[in-house]
């Protein structure tokens, strides 16, 4: 049997498991997908295992995807261009870094039918996701991205591989089309980002990576003020989805069965 992992910390909130088993049983792949809490110390001890073959895949979430990086032999171009891996594999005795996020994104946004062409959007945060959620808008033809981030250290030095993208101070509110939530601050239960969204009007698309669980306070108060909110649910199906063809050379099915495994 082919043993998967997705690792993180904290990584109790993660749905991976329950995505991946389903499609294996509809695949009928011998494999079983479990979550790992994880240290950054254990790094190196999940690429031997990688090598050994005593683990056949792993998925990274919250806060590792830089740092698996400087562990892995090759990256591909997707985990270069946005310098995040969420996706490790065996290929010809090298453990590979690949990224899933960008196109988990995209087809997240092209799903809900949001037409994101010429517009203006702020994402919130400096994480291991943001990078790939750069890359994605700009295929995309967003008119403008800006970010802003608690610690202006750390987004300054997410940006320096990003011209163009303009950094605003936490306090500020601009006018923009679509507010992203890529910070982990939702996961626990009325967790609040300290930002007043009043500020931004009505009308516009507030975005939270997050999909578990469902409505974070971030989108509750979004969508009581008069706004359309849209949680991370199909970007997480997604790049399970891309992960998924890497490993399998199976493009899974995304049905109404899945979808309302990852909603309950």
């Amino acid at each position: 049997m082919k043993k998967y992992i997705v690792v993180g910390n904290p990584i109790g909130h993660s749905l991976s498991p329950e995505i991946h088993n389903y499609w294996f049983k509809k695949n009928n792949i011998d494999a079983n997908y479990e979550k790992k809490l994880l240290n950054k110390t254990d790094i190196p001890k999940v690429i031997s295992e990688i090598r050994k073959k005593e683990l056949n895949g792993v998925n990274i979430t919250v806060p590792f995807k830089k740092d698996f990086i400087n562990f892995v032999d090759e990256i591909t171009h997707e985990a270069k261009e946005t310098n995040s891996v969420n996706t490790l594999y065996l290929s010809n005795d090298k453990v590979i870094g690949h990224n899933t996020d960008v196109g988990g994104f995209e087809l997240a946004i092209r799903h809900c039918k949001y037409d994101i062409n010429k517009k203006k959007v702020l994402i919130i945060g400096a994480g291991g996701v943001v990078s790939s959620i750069i890359v994605a808008l700009k295929k995309m033809k967003v008119e403008k991205i800006f970010l802003k981030n608690r610690t202006m250290e750390k987004a300054k030095t997410l940006l320096k591989g990003f011209p163009g993208v303009d950094l605003v101070k936490w306090e500020d509110i601009i006018n923009v089309d679509m507010i992203i939530n890529a910070t982990s601050v939702g996961l626990k239960d009325g967790e609040s980002l300290g930002i007043d969204l009043k500020g931004f009007g009505k009308n516009k698309f507030f975005y939270d990576v997050i999909y578990n669980p469902k409505e974070t306070k971030f989108l509750n108060e979004a969508r009581s003020l008069g706004n359309i909110v849209e949680n991370g649910k199909m970007m997480f199906i997604y790049q399970a989805h891309q992960a998924f063809s890497v490993w399998h050379k199976i493009f899974p099915e995304i049905d109404d069965e899945l979808i309302k495994l990852v909603e309950k």
